[in-house]
């Protein structure tokens, strides 16, 4: 109990929002980010279950996640944020792989 006390400040800091207003190209990035990790523990939970249950959810997980980062990815390209970050650092947007065809 005590360590999980002692790591909330670490792990969740408190931020001022009143110093830092959020626009909303930070707030898509911020979801892009979140849906990227979405994506992630999706793809290593399914891996990593053999219940047919579980399966059939992280499955769900999957698809679902990538409905919504294909979604955002398409509002970044709206707000003209892919060419920004393309042009900018080459790294961003080439990891393909969270990219992949949905789970059937």
């Amino acid at each position: 109990m005590k360590t999980y006390f002692s790591l909330k400040g670490i792990l969740n800091p408190v931020v001022d929002t009143e110093k830092q207003p959020r626009t909303p190209r930070d707030m898509l990035l911020d979801d892009i980010r979140k849906t990227q990790c979405a994506l992630e523990i999706a793809y290593s939970g399914f891996d990593n279950v053999t219940d047919p249950d579980l399966i059939d959810c992280y499955i769900y997980e999957v698809n679902s996640a990538l409905k919504r980062y294909r979604f955002l990815l398409q509002q970044a390209e709206q707000m003209q944020l892919y060419e920004e970050y393309h042009m900018g650092s080459p790294e961003c947007y080439e990891n393909k792989s969270l990219v992949e065809q949905p789970i059937t």
